[in-house]
């Protein structure tokens, strides 16, 4: 899938890449229908050019086995670029070649992506432009929403969590849903909805948790309560069974976060499969593939979110026609020097070259390293 590359520097010459991963504690524990989260491993890459210039971007790898393979695929197709222009497009077509064989998913993918981002925040340093500037858009506000937490708990939980959430000044969060009933969803829904102000939009996320039948019976009642969207309700590659969702229910429904770069978001939305799209940029093929992605849904006038890694969705949502919301978590404050402010409930892509982002050696050095 071809799409339109954005002006691009001169290339600068790759001369090499380094990884480090660690250990990030989250604030607000993370229980979802698949798992409790307490704490995420992130690699941490630096993409060197021998003009000087050093690219950033980091990779949350879900875990710690996850995060040494995508290491090591970084480590390799460094190696087959190594002194090669950096010319992201160029070279990602390259790699996806490379790793044909071995399948371009899961960790091959997210490395790829990486280096992929690396590569452009390192060009976009070397003219001394933000990202999104590179990219052929301006410096904007994106709404952003808390995804923070609220994860599966007793209500009495979910309603003190919800009022600690809303000083963020945020206007919607994410909440997880996958109890056992129905009736246990919509109690925790009713316990958020009770806390939080009345303008405050609550998003449900079901991480793939149903059946589409149980996901329609159970959509057509939460939908009676004003939910912003329905996310992943059933297996994510399961488009035909997402569509008939779609089509029952008046609640948007959304998904993308594991889309397998632009060309499965293609086939997802041929088929209707979702009203509402939100690539991982880790897994929809870097600021390369992203942008083809963002042309996608342009072109089928569909709204477009993100999925985490906020530091770097929100230089890519200001440039994206159907920016929609950006999914706020604060994880990367814990690797950063400057981390991404939120104002009036929206986020900006930082006036610094790049994505704007530089590590904190002092904070990193109170991480556990992988």
């Amino acid at each position: 899938m071809k799409g339109t590359a954005p002006s691009f520097p001169d290339p600068l010459i790759l001369r090499g890449v380094t990884t480090r991963a660690v250990r990030v504690p989250l604030k607000f524990a993370l229980g979802t229908s698949a798992a409790i989260i307490k704490e995420v491993p992130f690699l941490l890459i630096d993409v060197l050019m021998e003009e000087g210039p050093v690219g950033h971007s980091y990779v949350f790898c879900y875990t710690t086995a996850g995060a040494k393979s995508i290491a090591a695929h970084i480590a390799e197709a460094a190696e087959m670029v190594k002194g090669r222009p950096g010319k992201p497009h160029s070279i990602f077509q390259m790699l996806m070649r490379r790793f044909a064989l071995l399948g371009v998913a899961g960790p091959v993918r997210m490395a790829l992506s990486a280096l992929d981002v690396g590569i452009w925040d390192a060009a976009a340093v070397a003219v001394g432009r933000p990202l999104v500037e590179l990219l052929g858009a301006v410096r904007r506000p994106i709404p952003a929403y808390d995804s923070r937490g609220l994860g599966l708990m007793g209500p009495e939980k979910l309603a003190d969590e919800a009022e600690a959430l809303a000083t963020k000044g945020m206007k919607a969060m994410k909440l997880r849903l996958g109890y056992p009933t129905l009736a246990e969803d919509l109690g925790a829904l009713r316990a958020v909805r009770r806390c939080v102000p009345r303008d405050v939009l609550v998003m449900v996320d079901y991480n793939q948790a149903l059946t589409t039948a149980e996901a329609i019976r159970r959509g057509l009642a939460l939908q009676q309560e004003g939910i912003a969207w329905l996310e992943e309700p059933i297996r994510h590659d399961d488009y035909w069974g997402n569509a008939e969702i779609a089509r029952r229910l008046d609640v948007p429904l959304q998904i993308g976060e594991n889309f397998n770069g632009p060309e499965a978001m293609a086939e997802a939305v041929t088929v209707r499969a979702c009203d509402y799209v939100m690539p991982d940029v880790a897994r929809i093929g870097g600021v390369t593939g992203w942008m083809q992605a963002a042309g996608i849904a342009s072109a089928f006038g569909l709204e477009m979110s993100s999925h985490l890694v906020p530091e770097l969705s929100v230089h890519l949502l200001a440039a994206t026609p159907t920016a929609h919301w950006v999914e706020y978590v604060d994880w990367a404050d814990a690797i950063l020097d400057e981390p991404l402010e939120v104002v009036d409930g929206a986020v900006t892509p930082p006036d610094r070259p790049g994505l704007g982002i530089t590590w904190s050696e002092e904070k990193l050095r109170r991480l556990e390293t992988l």
